[in-house]
């Protein structure tokens, strides 16, 4: 079975999505079904029925990928972790060699990245090419719209990773 890493706040997230679906929507979509057989019990052409057991396997869907996430997470607190080399769960101050644009992003597992907040996955590319770096090393990769390359100002170690605004 292939570990997934990721962060304490990762797995938490989630936890509660899976408790979610699990004791919120999974009810709520018996109860949707039940209302759309007492509406029309000829089920052929109840188009309501067969649209809510298709959110309804969808649902089911993602609470399977979940159960599977979660046991195989290899669950890592970076509120333990220090050094200063980037691995996973560093948050990493970078500039943009081209432009001078400073980006901050934390390096967590595939489940729990999200670009928008500054989270990036530990097997995208620009996360390959910062792992084993320190403060000053400057990294290149390689995007869809050709090389990039970036200087290492800082590295952290916070459980909370960057905050939007510091990302931008």
């Amino acid at each position: 079975m292939t570990r997934l890493p990721m962060t304490t706040a990762g797995h938490s997230a989630l936890e509660q999505e899976l408790m979610h679906r699990l004791r919120v929507e999974r009810p709520r979509f018996v109860e949707r079904v039940q209302q759309a057989i007492a509406d029309d019990s000829n089920l052929v052409e109840n188009a309501e029925y067969h649209a809510i057991i298709a959110e309804q396997d969808i649902n089911e869907s993602r609470i399977a990928d979940l159960e599977d996430k979660l046991a195989r997470a290899e669950v890592i607190d970076v509120a333990k972790l220090s050094g200063d080399v980037v691995r996973f769960g560093a948050t990493v101050t970078l500039t943009d060699e081209d432009s001078d644009e400073t980006k901050v992003w934390q390096i967590v597992g595939e489940p729990e990245a999200d670009a928008n907040h500054g989270r990036i996955s530990i097997t995208s590319p620009l996360a390959r090419a910062l792992i084993g770096n320190r403060q000053g090393a400057t990294v290149e990769f390689e995007t869809p719209a050709g090389g990039k390359a970036y200087t290492v100002r800082k590295i952290e170690w916070r459980p909370e990773g960057p905050t939007r605004e510091r990302a931008a």
